[in-house]
């Protein structure tokens, strides 16, 4: 009746499911929308269908290099150092790098870590809250 609880007792293995499961993929929609909104708005204006290939191409990047990372923390081998990952986080794959933290359980106990990542994220939301709510009027007037 009176058992110690550990650290290893309260972490998810790499085989239970993720938890909040409905919770983190409405999250994750939610964040998506604004992006996705913006770029088929900008496709749909006459610009070029790139820019939407962006966002999927750079998430399933972020997903291979999550998985490459996990498996040589297991080994102790050479990883992917931190500053690629969030690179390709600020190139588009935040998205692909979200899903993959949570499915490979990877740098989402490290506070260091999160806090750029998140940081990467609003970024990315702002630039679309510029552009899609404010016609890119914000970010041109303060920045250029």
């Amino acid at each position: 009746m009176n058992q110690r609880i550990t650290p290893e007792a309260t972490r998810r293995s790499e085989n239970s499911p993720i938890r909040l499961l409905k919770f983190k993929l409405g999250a994750l929609a939610l964040l998506c929308a604004l992006p996705l909104y913006g770029l088929i708005a900008a496709v749909a204006r006459g610009g070029g269908w790139w820019p939407l290939a962006i966002y999927p191409l750079m998430s399933l990047l972020a997903v291979g290099l999550y998985d490459y990372d996990k498996k040589q923390a297991r080994v102790q081998g050479q990883r992917t150092p931190e500053k690629v990952l969030h690179g390709v986080e600020l190139l588009g794959g935040w998205p692909g790098a979200l899903i993959a933290q949570q499915l490979f359980r990877h740098k989402t106990r490290k506070v260091s870590y999160q806090l750029v990542f998140w940081l990467i994220v609003l970024l990315h939301e702002l630039f679309w809250m510029d552009r899609v709510l404010l016609g890119g009027r914000f970010l041109l007037r303060h920045l250029y």
